[in-house]
């Protein structure tokens, strides 16, 4: 097997089982997936807004996931550990599902893609984008879109810190699709210019303690004439002068 075809084959196992848990842990909020090989096997990570039902009792449930990855996907010795999704709103999976779930209790899709987003926007997301597309009120299909905040679409950042996700739901008119892409607040930007509030200690200039104040204007204006005539413009003191002038005429 070429190189080429073998990472063909493993993302499409990986997208298989991510679908397969996606409809197996729908309860349990599923949040994605992280699959990485160890020299003792496969390390599986479920994220999970309730680990309990990932788990099960006596770890029932996480045992039955085992032998179901082993055998339907060729899964080398599956090590699987939970993990529990520390702030909801920033998993796209959980987003897409909420949506769905929406959708198929029955609420409109414009109520359901704008109380999805702002919850996002509200937990502190730089951006996000919702597109709910479908037959939504006529028989031709459709996509309604709902986005805010700052939300690259090209680079680096868009490809490596978009967190995307989709879910589709069943209803009536047909299959409705939910596509989610958020952007997390913890995003690192090339260009991105961060202000500082306070100078770090190497940029501050050091300020003498004690400033001379120059004489105000009204004695500058009293000082007599004569003690201006006797300081040369050269910067010369006047008894150095004095003392010139005296051997001039010793001299002579």
């Amino acid at each position: 097997m070429s190189i080429v075809k073998r990472f063909i084959t493993e993302s499409i196992k990986r997208t298989e089982i991510d679908e397969f848990l996606q409809k197996k842990l729908d309860r349990a909020g599923y949040g994605g997936v992280n699959i990485s090989k160890t020299p003792l096997g496969t390390h599986v990570v479920i994220y999970a807004m309730r680990p309990g039902l990932v788990i099960g009792r006596g770890g029932e449930t996480i045992k039955e996931l085992a032998s179901a990855l082993e055998q339907n996907f060729k899964v080398s010795n599956p090590q699987i550990s939970v993990s529990e999704i520390e702030v909801p709103e920033f998993n796209a999976y959980v987003i897409a599902s909420r949506v769905a779930s929406a959708l198929q209790r029955g609420v409109h899709f414009r109520r359901a893609g704008f109380w999805a987003l702002n919850q996002v926007m509200e937990a502190g997301a730089l951006g996000a984008e919702i597109v709910i597309s479908g037959k939504l009120t006529t028989e031709r299909a459709r996509f309604e879109k709902f986005r805010a905040g700052y939300f690259p679409r090209c680079g680096e950042p868009a490809l490596v810190s978009t967190r995307k996700a989709e879910a589709h739901v069943q209803l009536k008119p047909g299959i409705i699709g939910v596509r989610v892409k958020i952007m997390p607040p913890d995003a690192y930007f090339p260009d991105r210019i961060i202000v500082a509030k306070t100078l770090p200690e190497e940029a501050k200039i050091a300020i003498p303690a004690v400033i001379a104040s120059p004489k105000p204007v009204e004695q500058q204006a009293s000082a007599p004439v004569e003690e201006a005539e006797t300081e040369p413009e050269s910067g010369v003191k006047a008894t150095e002068v004095t003392d010139a002038r005296k051997e001039e005429e010793k001299k002579q």
